[in-house]
């Protein structure tokens, strides 16, 4: 399979976004994650991570990077005595949560539209 990709990509000057998007398409069928405040939801069960067998599972990245890293980093920090906790209830937290999850949705909708271009136009020219 990977060579077959390899072969599809070639070594011209659009070779590697014909890599990425044809990679990311691949990848496309995956389930995204959603934000979620813990204290909303009953069934525990829905904190488990699949692909890593965890129970309990917690994700952020750099704070830097989205809105909501900085939320579940804030609450992480409060929930392990490092600051103050944040003043929000928990249906305040769900609210920016799913705020977070729409603008997610949409800016993966749009993602996956810009490849469907430029795929349609790689398609097209290619022989």
């Amino acid at each position: 399979f990977q060579k077959s990709l390899s072969e599809i990509f070639g070594a011209d000057k659009y070779s590697r976004a014909r890599k990425e998007v044809l990679t990311y398409m691949f990848s496309r069928p995956m389930q995204m994650a959603l934000y979620f405040c813990t204290g909303v939801l009953d069934d525990e069960t829905l904190f488990h991570h699949y692909a890593l067998n965890v129970p309990f599972y917690t994700h952020f990245t750099s704070p830097i990077r989205r809105y909501a890293d900085i939320v579940v980093h804030r609450l992480l920090s409060a929930s392990l005595g490092a600051r103050p906790p944040i003043r929000m209830d928990k249906e305040a937290i769900q609210k920016q949560a799913d705020h977070c999850n729409d603008r997610k949705m949409a800016s993966k909708r749009v993602q996956e539209l810009s490849a469907d271009l430029f795929f349609s136009v790689f398609v097209r020219v290619r022989p």
